[in-house]
């Protein structure tokens, strides 16, 4: 597969130093021939350039998704506002700012990134002195509050004022959820020194975060993450997610696509190779992107702000597109068609356009409406499309391929346990990750058995679990028989192997309840005391933030506040039904509200007896 560059992307020049191409791990583009320049700040006249099986499904996914209350049939039509379609957004000295004339009523955190641009602490290394300044010091001042709360996140560094007092969470990029043993082993060393304020998460974008970091400490780790070919630039705040691909690509036997190509090279374009591309560290929210290679869609395309869907047309392997899913404390949306569909090579090209327009002209206002699809329902979504389309290089935006590759028939698999490979004689080892907690010992482990068992080489998947690829067959009964094996555990079960948490309150300031531990205690009472005729997905989020996705689970709790017996508050948990995934993906939606978390288990056990056929043990 081969993905295009879309012309020169700009980087400070002091920051080619932090160049991974020396590093001893694999580049972010291993898999694709994407070639990034990084000669100087942005200018505007930089800015200017720039064989699958066919699937059976008669009503495409990407023809057949709605939005839930947006996209309406008003939203087809091109706005005819032309004042609207003026950039809000300029060049000033190398970095993107909101233009005076838009600067009235805007949100805080489009006053605090106006007040000091925050990737200077990455290009022009200011990160090197807040690390040696004490950190009672930064935080005396509001700007060194804002640094600490808001622009770190730049770095991918989160604090946890609330529950870790001047500790924070680095999230990581990783494309695809590929990670090596070097990577891994690494990561386990950082959180391993922390002691038992340190450890890591899988996320439901495919990725790590570690905990427990010392500010003091940062400059050092991103100088590792470096050598090892990681980075943790502009996976916060208003910046692009991490790319979500199909975890078992390339050694999946029946894939579409291998995904891995097409989201290196969007993620080497997202964050220029590690350097921080300034043309978009300026959006006005977060921005998700994902792959589909595979009918499970693992990837799950109706949660993304852009999902490239694998279709054929005119004979030629490309994408038809989704745009706009996401979720917010005031409203959830499902990706819709932009009857469009791009070739392979401008994959990069139609991401760099699309992520433009949203940065030209989406909304600076209320921070619950600055989504994109916020942009696409008050614009229509021709003239959104047209947005996109001037900002390509050839100004020319196909239309849709009548179908695409997806097989609408097709059942979900289960990646948790052995399944054999494309590659004769080699198999993958889905492993259970009990909420996607781990701990340093943990991770040194996984490296271990990655060289061990199969290529140096793990896969993190959005449900917070851990593939072993490239395993011998004849080395697979030994790896079964590992103590990390046997204790998270291989083989599927009914209720705790599908389950999924955010953070929760241990560590999130957003978090209104604690979800990891709760989680997993509720789930495992609840498999002691009900039999199953069918695995069930549930999925638990501390706020309306949605971390851990809980629409498209089959039972979703969000948690709240409510009222016990006495009428005094407790944590409590609204109750989500009905998420499908796979080839039937919707959203689900809210049935009940409020539950104390104290009365919860009878509520769940009526919900498995009704909806999904369990019964009570004696």
């Amino acid at each position: 597969m081969m993905i295009q560059s879309v012309g020169r992307i700009q980087a400070p020049a002091q920051l080619q130093k932090c160049s991974v191409s020396g590093s001893k791990s694999a580049s972010f583009s291993q898999f694709s021939g994407l070639k990034i320049a990084a000669p100087g700040k942005l200018t505007k006249s930089s800015l200017t350039a720039a064989s699958p099986s066919a699937g059976k499904s008669a009503a495409p996914v990407s023809q057949r998704i709605v939005a839930q209350g947006a996209a309406t049939e008003e939203a087809a039509t091109v706005t005819e506002d032309v004042s609207r379609l003026t950039p809000r957004v300029e060049i000033v000295d190398g970095y993107w700012r909101l233009k005076p004339e838009f600067r009235t009523s805007i949100n805080p955190a489009e006053k605090t990134k106006l007040e000091d641009e925050p990737m200077k602490l990455w290009t022009e290394r200011r990160i090197e002195e807040l690390a040696r300044t004490p950190f009672a010091e930064i935080d005396s001042s509001k700007q060194g509050k804002d640094d600490v709360d808001v622009r770190l996140k730049w770095l991918g560094l989160f604090h946890r004022r609330k529950h870790q007092y001047g500790r924070f969470m680095m999230r990581l990029k990783l494309p695809n959820g590929v990670t090596t043993s070097e990577q891994t082993r690494f990561l386990a060393s950082v959180i391993e020194k922390y002691g038992a304020e340190g450890c890591a998460d899988v996320t439901t974008r495919q990725n790590w975060q570690i905990r427990g970091v010392l500010l003091e400490d940062v400059p050092a780790l991103m100088d590792g993450l470096t050598r090892v070919g990681l980075t943790s630039i502009q996976s916060g705040m208003d910046n692009v997610r991490n790319a979500v691909g199909n975890p078992i690509a390339g050694i999946d036997p029946h894939e579409i696509i291998d995904t891995r190509p097409a989201v290196m090279a969007l993620n080497d374009y997202i964050v220029n190779r590690g350097k921080g591309n300034l043309s978009i560290t300026n959006l006005p929210r977060k921005w998700n992107v994902c792959v589909i290679g595979t009918h499970d869609l693992f990837e799950h395309p109706h949660i993304n702000d852009l999902a490239y869907i694998p279709a054929l047309k005119d004979g030629r392997m490309g994408f038809n597109l989704l745009v706009g899913g996401f979720f917010s404390s005031k409203r959830d949306a499902e990706a819709i068609p932009l009857d469009a569909w791009v070739s392979e090579a401008d994959v990069v090209p139609l991401c760099k356009a699309m992520l433009e327009a949203f940065r030209d002209l989406g909304s600076r206002g209320n921070r619950q409406k600055c989504r994109m699809m916020w942009l696409i329902d008050e614009l229509g979504i021709e003239a959104f499309r047209a947005e996109v389309e001037k900002r390509l290089p050839s100004q020319k935006l196909e239309r849709a391929a009548e179908s695409d590759l997806l097989d609408t028939t097709w059942k979900r698999r289960d990646l948790l346990g052995v399944h054999p490979q494309k590659q004769p004689g080699l198999s993958f080892v889905g492993i259970h990750v009990p909420v996607g907690r781990l701990q340093a010992a943990d991770m040194f482990e996984f490296a271990r058995i990655a060289d061990q068992y199969g290529s140096g080489e793990l896969r993190l998947t959005v449900e917070q679990n851990i593939i072993v690829p490239n395993v011998p067959d004849a080395k697979v009964s030994q790896l079964l028989q590992e103590p990390l094996v046997t204790r998270f555990g291989a083989q599927p079960t009914p209720l705790v192997t599908n389950l999924v948490s955010c953070t929760g309150k241990q560590f999130c300031g957003m978090a209104i309840i604690e979800t990891k531990n709760r989680a997993l205690a509720i789930t495992q009472e609840l498999e002691a005391s009900m039999n199953f005729t069918k695995p069930v997905r549930m999925h638990w989020t501390g706020c309306p933030n949605s971390c851990a996705q809980v629409q498209v689970a089959d039972i979703g709790f969000m948690g709240t506040m409510a009222r016990d017996e006495n009428n005094k508050p407790t944590d409590g948990v609204d109750i989500f039904l009905g998420g499908k995934v796979g080839a039937e993906s919707h959203l689900g939606t809210k049935v009940r509200t409020s539950v104390p978390i104290k009365d919860l288990i009878p509520v769940v056990q009526e919900i498995l007896i009704e909806r999904f056929g369990a019964t009570l043990k004696a």
